[in-house]
């Protein structure tokens, strides 16, 4: 029974409290995908060393400012764990990055050769107007040079960030945009075009993209694929698992 600063709280508590707050199917979810990376683990011969878990706990250690043992302990003790849980979390982690090496790290140029245009990039910014009227005067200012496109979305942009940055959206894969429909308009454009009043959502999105970048597999990248591939695993195999269960 977990004890809150000596506040005792029944486990039956916590589960109508996940219940209540729709989260209950997402914890037992994440409960069974450790399940089955133990297992496949287990069925691959993949394990973590002790000294695997203690590099990283230093790593975490070092990230938290726990200088001390006792500075580890007292944190441990407000995360309300136990040091062996701590290093049962850690050792979880692990295995489920080796697991996901193992399986996919082969298939991840494959994927990103396929898959090429999504990773294509680009150097957007954007700014987004609640009515359309007003859209489409800001957007002919900038094209008769009344106004920059920077001076436009610091001043009308509904967006805090995006007011304070001038507009800039950030580095942008195309598959980014494709829920959107923005990915076609984007990438058709030429650079530092303003593309007219696009509208999503009910607001109008004026865009300009700075530069284009090419599609690179890098790092960054080659996790991110490997992730993505190591969860649809992780999806097809807790659903083969509850048809069996039927």
């Amino acid at each position: 029974m977990p004890d809150f600063h000596g506040i005792k709280i029944e486990l039956i508590d916590i589960e109508n409290f996940l219940k209540q707050q729709l989260q209950l199917k997402e914890i037992c979810q994440k409960i069974l995908h450790q399940r089955i990376i133990k297992k496949s683990a287990q069925e691959h011969n993949i394990s973590v060393t002790p000294a695997e878990i203690q590099a990283l706990a230093d790593e975490q250690r070092r990230e938290k400012r726990l200088e001390k043992a006792s500075d580890t302990l007292a944190w441990l003790a407000d995360q309300m764990i136990a040091p062996e849980d701590w290093e049962a979390g850690i050792q979880g982690d692990l295995l489920a990055k080796k697991l996901s090496t193992a399986l996919f790290s082969r298939e991840v140029e494959r994927h990103f050769a396929e898959n090429r245009l999504d990773f294509e990039r680009a150097i957007l910014y954007r700014l987004v107007i609640p009515y359309e009227k007003l859209a489409w005067e800001v957007f002919y200012q900038i094209e008769e040079e009344e106004i920059s496109f920077y001076q436009a979305a610091h001043l009308y942009d509904i967006d805090e960030q995006r007011r304070l940055h001038c507009g800039y959206e950030g580095i942008i894969y195309r598959g980014q945009l494709s829920s959107s429909g923005l990915s076609s308009i984007v990438f058709q454009a030429r650079p530092k075009e303003i593309i007219q009043p696009v509208k999503i959502n009910e607001e109008y999105h004026l865009l300009m993209v700075l530069e284009f970048l090419p599609a690179e597999l890098t790092e960054e990248i080659h996790q991110e694929i490997l992730q993505k591939l190591f969860s649809e695993w992780l999806t097809n195999e807790l659903n083969y698992l509850l048809y069996r269960s039927e």
